[in-house]
């Protein structure tokens, strides 16, 4: 299994939160994709925002966070949004 950490966007802090929620490595994560680890990370905790949800979607996608396509932002900030109310 590969490192949390070797994946874009994922640094220590991180890692220690996606493994504190049962994501423990690059493939757990890229199974579960974005939105599944970000309903994990919220539940624990609930202060991580919108730009986490783009830091998964990054690191899943092999692309610095700041480089997604407006489209699937777009989508991930709907799904952010949805889950609020």
């Amino acid at each position: 299994m590969t490192e949390l950490t070797s994946m874009m966007n994922i640094g220590k802090e991180m890692a220690k939160k996606l493994d504190s929620v049962g994501i423990g490595s690059m493939e757990e994560l890229a199974h579960l994709g974005a939105e599944q680890a970000f309903l994990r990370l919220k539940a624990r905790y609930p202060n991580i925002c919108l730009v986490h949800l783009y830091v998964l979607e990054g690191a899943v996608s092999n692309l610095e966070f700041n480089c997604l396509p407006e489209s699937r932002k777009r989508e991930l900030k709907e799904f952010n949004d949805f889950l609020k109310k």
